[in-house]
């Protein structure tokens, strides 16, 4: 089990490389800027891993941590201190997108605006298709799978290959896009995942540290193929197989010493939370005022 003040560098890195990662493909939310067709195909690949990543990370932490296998007695402690740090910034930084993109959307272009205020909050609560604020959906749905994991974990008697079981069947089931619940379904088989790597501890390790350059080919050549031949796989199917093939590429990659101490990845890393929460609103903001006086098209795009 993993202390507080216990430090897996691997993990930071980890956790810099996926930010980095998310922060690229939020650049552009709807139109893509003309005459960048690169980065119209790195989103799209970007778009078929990297939370998925980014929820491994989460299992893989949680489970060293101790926490997805909290008591019943302790379970109501973990809920409150899960909801101060997760629904609590959730809901502030949320209504604070909500609110702030209808008011700017009537002096400067937005993203996703909401046609009203009803709308806004329902979508950010209810109706979580049409949220404002998608962008931070990731802290809610793991605030819903950490307050499910332990329940679960004891029922199981810990066996982690039946909470595995479990979230492959939810990854299958056609929920609803309300309170965030069809994302925890699509996601929770990752975090399950990561879960499952901590478990497996040294063995894990060793099989990426030997494998990663594979793992990393193997993605590449699904990630190629999934690009050019979209009608092989459903958005889900791809997901999923994209998603399971870059988590040993990746964690694996953040180990290897040319990687493992990157301190731009590390210095990423320990702000992954603060970055997640803000860089919409920072990207946004400053699309708004440059397209005042300068179009994004074109080699422009760069310095966006």
């Amino acid at each position: 089990m993993m202390s507080a003040g216990d430090r897996r560098v691997d993990l930071d890195c980890a956790k810099g490389l996926g930010i980095l990662l998310v922060v690229i493909g939020h650049i552009v939310s709807r139109t893509p800027p003309e005459g960048n067709a690169w980065y119209v195909v790195l989103k799209a690949a970007l778009y078929q891993f990297h939370m998925a990543f980014f929820m491994y990370l989460s299992g893989y932490v949680t489970f060293l941590s101790g926490a997805a296998q909290t008591s019943f007695a302790a379970w109501p402690k973990l809920v409150i201190k899960r909801a101060s740090r997760l629904l609590v910034p959730f809901l502030i930084f949320g209504l604070a997108i909500t609110i702030g993109k209808a008011i700017s959307s009537r002096y400067l272009y937005v993203d996703r605006a909401p046609t009203s205020m009803t709308q806004a909050l329902s979508g950010l609560i209810w109706n979580t298709d049409y949220s404002a604020a998608i962008s931070v959906w990731y802290i809610v749905v793991l605030f819903i799978i950490c307050i499910v994991t332990p329940p679960f974990m004891r029922l199981a008697k810990d066996n982690i290959y039946l909470l595995l079981a479990f979230t492959a069947i939810l990854y299958v089931l056609p929920i609803p896009p309300v309170m965030y619940l069809d994302r925890a379904a699509n996601y929770f088989v990752f975090f399950a995942l990561g879960c499952l790597a901590a478990n497996k501890g040294d063995q894990w390790l060793e099989f990426i540290d030997r494998y990663s350059w594979p793992a990393f080919a193997v993605l590449l050549g699904i990630l190629i193929m999934t690009l050019l031949w979209p009608q092989m796989l459903t958005p889900k199917e791809a997901r999923l197989i994209c998603g399971i093939a870059s988590l040993p590429a990746l964690h694996g990659l953040v180990r290897r010493p040319v990687v493992s101490h990157s301190k731009m990845l590390l210095s990423l890393g320990a702000f992954s939370f603060v970055i997640y929460l803000l860089n919409t609103p920072c990207i946004g903001l400053l699309k708004g005022v440059l397209f005042k006086v300068l179009p994004w098209d074109g080699i422009n795009f760069l310095l966006y």
